[in-house]
Formats: C-alpha cells, sequence, structure tokens
C-alpha cells in the first residue's frame, strides 16, 4: 500500500464547469458506488440532503458519546450521560432540521428513549471508565495511494499493542453478506492513521441500538478486527478505483443513476427522471 503522509491542496479540474472535491471520504465513495447521480447532486451541485430522524438521533448519540468521554474516567456513568443528555437537548430540539420533522409529542418521546436506548447500548458494549482515550472525532486527513482522503473517527483509544479505531453506528447491524463493506470504512481510517505514523491495533464497530427486521429488540453488537494489511489495502485500492471513476465521470460529465428501492427515499427523486419511474413502478404510482 503507497500512502503519502500529508495530502496536499489538490482540486483536480476536469473543465471550466466542473471539478473534482478536494477529498474522498468514506461516505462520498460509498454514495457514488450506490448512485453516481445521487454523488452528483450532493457533491458537485451541493443540493442540500436534509437529514431524516435517523440521522438526527445518530448525530446526537455521537455527541453526547464526545463529551462524555471528554470528562474524567470515574465520571463517565449513566448518570453523567443523562446530564449530558439534558444538556444538549435543547440545541437539537432546536434545530431547524429537526423542527422540520415535525415530530408529535408521542413522536418525540419515542426519539429521546430511542437516543437514550443507544447510549445504554454503549454502556453495555464498553465500559467508559476504562477507556485510555487518545483522541475523540479525530480529523484524519491523508494521502491514500493517490487520493486525498478525509474522515472523522468517533474514538481513538489506546490498548496495549497498539491504537484502536471505533465507529459507533445507531443503524442495524449488517448480515454476514454486507459485513466487509461496513468494515471498509474503519479499514481505510486506519490506513489514514498508519500514514500519519499511528501504529493501529485494531479496528471495531459499534452497533448501539435496535437488530431491526420488524422486532422491537434492542440487542447492542461489537464488530472488531485486528489490524490487517490485506484488509487495509484491499479498502484503499477500492477507495482509488472508486476516486478514477468519479474522475471519469466529472470528466465526461455522465453521472449514470443506478435504480433500486433506495430511489423512493432518495432526496433528489424528483429531479432524476429514472428515479422518479422508479419509484412509481415499485409503489405502483401512476406517471
Amino acid at each position: 500500500m503507497n500512502v503519502d503522509a500529508h495530502a496536499g491542496a489538490v482540486t483536480a479540474s476536469i473543465d471550466r464547469d466542473m471539478s473534482v472535491p478536494r477529498s474522498l471520504s468514506p461516505s462520498g465513495a460509498s454514495t457514488f458506488r450506490q448512485c453516481a447521480r445521487r454523488w452528483k447532486f450532493r457533491y458537485i451541485d451541493k443540493r442540500p440532503d436534509p437529514p431524516g430522524e435517523p440521522a438526527l438521533r445518530g448525530t446526537f448519540v455521537h455527541h453526547v458519546l464526545e463529551e462524555l468521554l471528554a470528562v474524567a474516567p470515574a465520571h463517565r456513568t449513566l448518570e453523567r450521560a443523562r446530564a449530558i443528555c439534558r444538556d444538549l437537548w435543547p440545541s437539537l430540539a432546536g434545530n431547524a432540521d429537526f423542527e422540520a420533522l415535525e415530530l408529535s409529542a408521542e413522536d418525540e418521546r419515542a426519539f429521546r428513549w430511542n437516543a437514550w436506548r443507544d447510549i445504554e447500548g454503549f454502556f453495555e458494549l464498553v465500559d467508559p471508565t476504562d477507556v485510555d482515550v487518545v483522541d475523540r472525532e479525530r480529523d484524519l486527513t491523508a494521502t491514500l495511494e493517490g487520493v486525498p482522503f478525509r474522515g472523522i473517527v468517533d474514538l481513538v483509544d489506546r490498548m496495549p499493542d497498539g491504537l484502536r479505531i471505533t465507529d459507533y453506528k445507531t443503524a442495524r447491524p449488517p448480515g454476514a453478506r454486507y459485513l466487509d463493506s461496513r468494515l471498509t470504512q474503519v479499514w481505510l481510517y486506519a490506513a489514514a492513521a498508519a500514514a500519519l505514523g499511528d501504529e493501529v491495533s485494531e479496528v471495531r464497530l459499534l452497533y448501539l441500538g435496535e437488530t431491526g427486521n420488524g422486532r422491537d429488540i434492542r440487542e447492542p453488537i461489537e464488530i472488531a478486527r485486528s489490524f490487517d494489511p490485506d484488509a487495509v489495502n484491499a479498502a484503499v485500492d477500492e477507495h482509488r478505483i472508486t476516486w478514477e471513476r468519479i474522475a471519469d465521470a466529472v470528466g465526461g460529465g455522465q453521472f449514470e443513476p443506478t435504480t433500486g428501492p433506495l430511489c423512493s427515499w432518495c432526496p433528489y427523486r424528483d429531479d432524476c427522471p429514472e428515479g422518479r419511474l422508479e419509484h412509481q413502478r415499485r409503489t405502483g404510482i401512476a406517471a
């Protein structure tokens, strides 16, 4: 794996009207692989992508855990987490994106309860008093095989044999067939941290909430892996190939849509003829 320690100022202009972004994040790469048209709307046209209820819940939970891990280890208790929730709630409740959800009083209570259950899920998986925090919400910028990379790591903590990269998830955990794709994100974080001189010994995903499948079951899950050079190389190679595909799409001005079930949830569906037709086909709505 050829990784340079620092990213340069790299806006690769393709033509007068369009250029590739300055960096490629794991989420941006994933969006492009899912649908190049949606990626263009979001990252080239800069159209808003309003967060829904799950995304806002995830942001709130991440913020609470970030604040919790900032206090002295002995004080990282459920009681302190509950106090942090109370302190942070007004800023979320007054957020325009949250207000746009127009939740009923009952739905708002459910939102707060689900957020709290995610935080309790963190405590079921982790003893916060025993975490040797190196960094929270660490901004990683590096060049990976010529690709300018940027990502935000939820938690970096110290273990006896190196650093551990942790990413929190408030969505449902993946099935076995999708696990490798979900791990790509933390392998890329590990590659960027290694490029910056850190010795990474482990990566992990913490799924804090429900199992899904229509069941009201909360089952926090930890997915941990020891540092694996082959997995890191595979993730970096995929990231590079995605970057090259983005450059080709920008250069040719062609961003073909990938239609499927996600079209019905795409915020840009009304501006995408193929997406509208796919939604109509799946829902039986007349054109």
